[in-house]
């Protein structure tokens, strides 16, 4: 059986992490190891995880792609789930990734969508039907896959090692999940399970202001890609690569 490392960025976000925390002791497939990313905390992150038993880490280049960069690069398990600090993972939530890991390749990541807690109820309609329906139909259009969503993916070490070389890691205004999306290769794939759910803070959206942190993110993170690759391009070798599997799967006729 595969090992799982579980990977939390963090900058003070303790009362969230406590609750993530909690929620990860409760699983039916415990992880083998809980790795916190403290990335430049002043509250009391690090009592919170001494309190858990779980590793922390500290990475002082801040950015969340650093702080996942540094999470992945670090975890010992066969497997690397990642949350956000302020994700509630259902009781479950191992024991699903690792049944749908072990039906994919080894270079297929697994990801899936947030249910929002807090806020209001408009602001939670808004995240679930606007912020994330929006973001997988726009990305997958944009990338030919599913993308990442942060707060509720895993891949195998192994697709990592080959990702890490590629990843952006010093910029701060970079959304990792969105970044790591794009560097998926060719031959690589993601399968996005729209049951395979985790609580989500929908506090980023409670204020116009969040959102446009939001956005503004998403668009360096767009410039920063797209500068490096062009999307056409990048769809092109997709295609390329798909092409011949496609002919050698087809069946022959007379």
């Amino acid at each position: 059986m595969a090992t799982i490392t579980v990977v939390i960025p963090s900058r003070n976000d303790a009362p969230f992490l406590a609750r993530c925390l909690e929620a990860l002791s409760c699983q039916t497939r415990p992880p083998d190891e809980i790795l916190v990313v403290d990335n430049g905390s002043t509250d009391n992150t690090a009592a919170v995880c001494e309190a858990a038993a779980v590793r922390r880490i500290t990475e002082n280049v801040p950015g969340i792609a650093a702080a996942t960069a540094c999470g992945f690069d670090a975890a010992g398990g066969d497997v690397l789930a990642r949350l956000d600090a302020d994700s509630v993972p259902p009781a479950n939530w191992l024991e699903r990734l690792e049944g749908l890991l072990g039906a994919t390749g080894e270079l297929t990541a697994v990801t899936g969508p947030g249910d929002f807690y807090g806020g209001n109820r408009v602001t939670r309609w808004i995240a679930e039907h606007l912020y994330i329906a929006g973001y997988r139909w726009s990305m997958n259009l944009l990338l030919g896959h599913p993308p990442l969503f942060g707060s509720n993916f895993a891949m195998r070490s192994s697709m990592w090692k080959r990702l890490s070389e590629a990843v952006k890691r010093s910029d701060e205004r970079i959304h990792d999940d969105l970044d790591i999306s794009y560097h998926i290769a060719p031959d690589m794939d993601v399968v996005w399970v729209d049951s395979l759910r985790v609580g989500v803070s929908a506090r980023p959206l409670e204020s116009w202001k969040g959102l446009g942190r939001r956005l503004s993110m998403a668009w360096h993170t767009f410039r920063a890609e797209f500068a490096e690759e062009a999307p056409l391009k990048r769809r092109r070798m997709r295609r390329q690569r798909a092409a011949p599997n496609d002919r050698a799967a087809a069946p022959e006729t007379d």
